[in-house]
């Protein structure tokens, strides 16, 4: 014999049982319970209803009571949970960050800390690279304002071509400050003059109509008032 708590839903309470060890697990669910609730252990999940009582026995001690729940069955949701789940792990583990520059490698150096390190040393690498191209762009920027200037940046080509070019250290920018220049755009200027011609004969319109406006309203106030008051009717 094997004795069997059966602990039912609360507030049933727990019945103590004295059952032969070939005992099936389904028959200890009260009549109509079958599909309505299951048999399981604290340390289990649901139990097979076909599995004999004497299988929960325990081997070091088989006369100690055996304790079995009964666990009431629950109606399952719509699904869709674990579709749920999935999509917001992988919101959770897109918004992660690949930034590792505060993590240490194994002598204790900051990786951003390296990765500073070699891009002060790539720049001095190329330095010299930079400078070039920095003197080249000055050089191009002094040659295009010697071009706008009339003046040559190489005395020796001067003397070669005979046009009498100077050098820029030799040429007195006072001077040239001083000279006038003409500005020839005949295009320019007839349609500057249209532009300031119509925009006053737009004025002198509006200034007209402006005054003609008052004029009106004056004369207008000037009538009402020479008209003779309305003659009020007298009764006999």
């Amino acid at each position: 014999m094997v004795t069997v708590h059966l602990r039912l839903p609360s507030p049933l309470g727990t019945q103590v049982l004295d059952l032969p060890g070939s005992t099936a697990l389904g028959s200890l669910l009260p009549e109509g319970w079958e599909t309505q609730a299951y048999l399981r252990t604290r340390s289990s999940g649901p139990l097979s209803p076909l599995a004999p009582v004497s299988s929960l026995a325990r081997p070091t001690a088989p006369s100690h009571p055996i304790s079995i729940d009964v666990v009431a069955r629950l109606h399952g949701g719509k699904g869709g949970f674990g579709a749920q789940l999935r999509a917001a792990g992988g919101r959770m583990s897109g918004g992660k960050s690949d930034n590792v520059d505060s993590c240490r490698d194994l002598n204790g150096r900051r990786l951003g800390s390296i990765k500073e390190a070699k891009k002060q040393s790539e720049l001095v690498e190329s330095l010299p690279v930079l400078r070039a191209k920095a003197a080249a762009e000055t050089k191009a920027k002094l040659e295009a304002l010697e071009r706008k200037l009339g003046v040559s940046s190489d005395a020796i080509d001067a003397k070669a071509d005979g046009s009498g070019a100077k050098h820029l250290a030799e040429v007195d920018l006072e001077e040239l400050a001083r000279k006038k220049h003409k500005f020839d755009d005949n295009k320019f200027m007839e349609e500057s003059r249209e532009i300031n011609e119509n925009v006053r004969s737009a004025v002198a319109a509006a200034l007209l109509k402006k005054k003609k406006k008052k004029t009106d309203a004056a004369k207008q106030n000037k009538d009402k008032a020479s008209m003779p008051p309305p003659k009020v009717a007298t009764s006999a």
